[in-house]
């Protein structure tokens, strides 16, 4: 069905000006009449039932009858709240206070109290009861339809009914779709001023980013709203009731999760210790945060409330009126109570005094109706739909009907409206409001479907981006890579973009690895030093280090994690370290190393931790050991990865949605130096034979992953010797072919052959190659053997090879890539386009960002 054109105001007033009263569903549209009134008039003319019934003051019942009841009985607050809201929904859509006792499933000892509290309570409900409207009065009533059971009680036997709606179609205005909810807010703020602020109204989803973003906007602006943040969103009230909760939340808080509660307090936190544990860290300014939370338990919520006060030099004096309300002012401060009285700040609205002068801030999801006469209706999304009552005496079909009416209505609010809408969120369409779907003729899933209106930013002369006063600086060029910005890079151009602006915070996983690694630096060094060390000694000095971001009650797991982490690394040394750095040149080493400075030992020796950077390549990076001449070794405190696992992830075309490019950039750096040799990379994975070691029979092999770099192409391998060896090392039957055959006739049957460019096992056997591989095979075998057979397991061993190893064309192509992103890279940081959220193809794997709350588009 199409959108129904709405009544205007206008229109209705010249229709209802001669009644002595006026019935509306919603109290915007009853003030709008009465702004129309043109003529004296004694009394009220347009108002709502509820109004009519409660005065001009009416006050919210359910929070009301929770208050009351919460003082006079001793059930628990989420009863209460369930039963209240059942009764009074169920007296609304039926009529009756008692209604509610004809359904069983919904009946207990709770619900039958608050039946016959009600009955006393001066509630609005109680009021539209058993009021009436005096029959001598002419009433009209805008939208009967509109109306509950319970609102109809209240109109006399004889009244006239005006429609909200006329017969003809709303042709409604396009959606200007914008590329972010940043955008569509600054767009919003250019139309919006201090001098036009009372002629605009702003229609959202009020548990939306939006909200949040349009108040901070507006007051940043110093451009006068309301209707926005309620009494739970006050940032102070926020901010103590966090800081209660600490007291029951023990020493394993973080700086990073008492953030927001800081902000309040003026305390600013550096990035390095917002992972780590609030009593962990010594600073001044959070001496008083630990102080409180020490000593929370033994104030009552009142007393907590003063100390708030006076630290922050704010008067908080409506919550002191809501804690004495709720009974508890003089309560000592429990987990219990101060669940409580969260549940009571997300179950109801606490009233707040407001001065309502500006930009109107209206809730997509209350409001049917806004008189304003520039309107911007901001997301229009998913959240802007209802989730309709789910209980017996609820008419769905009904509720459904009144909720697109309610939507076709605020749709046409105003004299100009603006729908201002985004496509896209996190590479995903964005779905707009549901009701859309049953009230446009057209087939869509998004807003760029339907009529509207594209507003990107706005582009420079040299391509896309932003348009910016140039600052007469010449961008710094940016000349190697390293694996772990690479992988960042590739996954979310954006992502790494803010990794390169944004201090990253100290993280438990990082600052132990490091000791690892370090640990494992001094042991190549000095292994005789270790050896004669107390190991309780060393695991102290780790212990120490880590101390932040762990809580007493996990240092006997910490003290055995490290204990074995570090013999393990020690034994693998002592099978497996250099024997000699006589191949390579001096290297002076970077940063520092904890267990150097507690033992005053350098640690100098080019095989560990050495440095590289390549401006030719494009990377850099350090390897943690050289094992030797063709050898290089990193330490991974993770879980091992096998490696085929290793090689897939360094793909390039495509690229996997989770790169590892380590490997692929050690390997190519490390062949210019020994450029015709074949290489091997290994990943230490030495925690994962802990529980094996806690077992008794740990194996060190099950923590190694290597990948091998041949010099040469994957075809002149297939041709080497090195192929058939692994051949006849190979499968039962391959083994026995290729042993029957010999390494000529093998060479010959491949050598003019090229194995082919898919990996899938499948592709494999119906390929060309296999065909005439098997073929050569069979021809040179004798009867004895399987060839067939033979050859089919040959294929899977070769291509088992290609998996697990890099060749000449992998490391060639994974250079052109490097240099390509560089180029790519460098020309998004001189402003040819922005940095996009989305990396090549597609995504981003947002488990592998760093800065998810910064990313806020796709990839446009």
């Amino acid at each position: 069905m199409p959108i129904r054109r709405a009544n205007p105001v206008d229109s209705l007033y010249a229709d209802l000006a001669e009644y002595d009263l006026v019935v509306t569903p919603d109290a915007p549209l009853a003030r709008a009449i009465d702004r129309r009134l043109d003529r004296p008039h004694f009394g009220t003319f347009a108002t709502t039932p509820r109004l009519l019934a409660a005065g001009r003051r009416e006050r919210a019942e359910d929070r009301l009858a929770f208050l009351e009841l919460v003082e006079e009985t001793d059930h628990d607050w989420k009863a209460i709240a369930y039963a209240v809201g059942n009764v009074l929904q169920c007296w609304e859509h039926r009529g009756s206070l008692d209604a509610i006792l004809e359904y069983d499933a919904y009946v207990d000892d709770v619900t039958r109290e608050v039946v016959e509290r009600l009955r006393t309570l001066p509630t609005t409900s109680k009021r539209l009861t058993e009021y009436e409207i005096d029959g001598d009065r002419s009433v009209a009533v805008v939208g009967y339809d509109r109306l509950t059971a319970l609102e109809r009680s209240v109109l006399p036997d004889a009244f006239d009914r005006v429609d909200l709606f006329t017969d003809g179609a709303f042709d409604h205005p396009p959606f200007q779709v914008f590329e972010s909810t940043t955008d569509i807010v600054t767009a919003l703020l250019d139309a919006v001023s201090e001098r036009n602020a009372g002629r605009v109204a702003v229609v959202l989803d009020g548990g939306s980013r939006y909200s949040s973003l349009a108040e901070s906007a507006l007051e940043a602006a110093d451009v006068p709203f309301y209707g926005g943040p309620g009494f739970a969103d006050d940032p102070h009230h926020r901010a103590f009731v966090r800081l209660l909760r600490l007291g029951s939340r023990g020493s394993d808080v973080t700086v990073g999760e008492v953030e927001p509660l800081l902000s309040r307090l003026d305390v600013d936190v550096p990035v390095d210790d917002r992972e780590k544990r609030l009593a962990a860290v010594e600073s001044p300014e959070l001496a008083w945060v630990r102080a409180f939370r020490d000593a929370v338990a033994d104030r009552t919520f009142s007393e907590a409330l003063d100390a708030y006060e006076r630290e922050t030099g704010v008067e908080l004096a409506r919550f002191d009126e809501e804690l004495r309300a709720l009974g508890i002012a003089d309560e000592l401060v429990t987990d219990q109570g101060v669940d409580r009285l969260a549940y009571y700040l997300r179950t109801y609205e606490v009233p707040v005094d407001r001065e309502n002068e500006g930009v109107l801030l209206a809730d997509a999801k209350s409001s049917a109706y806004v008189d304003r006469p520039v309107v911007f209706h901001l997301g229009m999304e998913e959240g802007w739909t209802h989730s309709a009552p789910r209980r017996p005496w609820v008419d769905a079909e009904t509720q459904f009907e009144r909720y697109v009416a309610d939507f076709q209505r605020l749709l046409q609010s105003g004299d100009r409206q603006y729908y201002l809408v985004r496509d896209t969120a996190g590479g995903e369409p964005v779905t707009p409001c549901l009701y859309l779907g049953d009230l446009l003729d057209a087939e869509f899933d998004r807003f760029s479907d339907l009529d509207s209106v594209e507003h990107r930013r706005r582009a420079r002369a040299t391509g896309t981006g932003f348009d910016r006063e140039p600052l007469g600086v010449d961008p710094e060029t940016v000349e190697t890579v390293s694996q772990s910005s690479l992988n960042s890079y590739v996954n979310s151009p954006r992502d790494y973009f803010f990794g390169r602006l944004l201090d990253s915070p100290d993280q438990e996983r990082f600052v132990e690895g490091n000791l690892f690694h370090d640990f494992a630096e001094f042991y190549v060094n000095h292994p005789d030093a270790v050896a004669a060390a107390d190991t309780a000694e060393l695991v102290d000095l780790m212990l120490d280090a880590a101390a932040p971001f762990g809580s007493a009650d996990d240092e006997t797991l910490r003290r055995r994690k490290y204990r074995i982490g570090m013999e393990l690394i020690a034994s693998y040394l002592d099978e497996n370290g250099p024997q000699s750095d006589e191949f390579l040149t001096p290297s002076s080493g970077r940063g520092t190393n904890r267990f150097a400075e507690h033992f005053d030992e350098p640690v100098d020796s080019p095989l560990t931790e050495r440095w590289f950077e390549d401006s030719s390549l494009g990377v850099k990076g350090k390897i943690d050991l050289v094992r030797g001449p063709t050898r290089l070794l990193d330490y991974k405190s993770g879980s091992r990865k096998r490696p085929s696992r290793v090689v897939a992830s360094s793909a390039v075309d495509p690229p996997t949605d989770t790169p590892n490019f380590q490997a692929a950039l050690y390997l190519t750096y490390y062949r210019t130096l020994r450029p015709d040799e074949q290489l091997e990379f290994t990943f230490f994975h030495f925690l994962e034979p802990m529980a094996d070691v806690i077992a008794g029979d740990a194996d060190l092999d099950d923590a190694l992953a290597t990948v091998t770099y041949h010099p040469r192409t994957f075809d002149e391998y297939v041709a080497s010797r090195d192929a058939y060896e692994a051949l006849l090392d190979g499968y039962t039957d391959c083994r026995e072919t290729f042993d029957d055959l010999g390494y000529a006739a093998y060479r010959e049957a491949v050598a003019e052959l090229s194995f082919p460019d898919t990996r899938e096992k499948d592709e494999l056997r119906a390929s060309e190659f296999a065909a005439a591989f098997t073929a050569a095979v069979d021809a040179g075998t004798s009867s004895d053997v399987d060839a067939e057979k033979g050859s089919d397991q040959a294929i899977r061993e070769l291509n088992g090879v290609r998996k697990r190893a890099f060749f000449r064309e992998d490391l060639d192509a994974f250079e052109s890539f490097v240099d390509e992103r560089l180029g790519e890279l460098n020309e998004r940081r001189a402003g040819a386009e922005r940095f996009p959220v989305a990396g090549r193809e597609g995504g981003p794997n947002y488990r592998r960002v760093d800065h998810r709350d910064l990313l806020l588009e796709g990839s446009r």
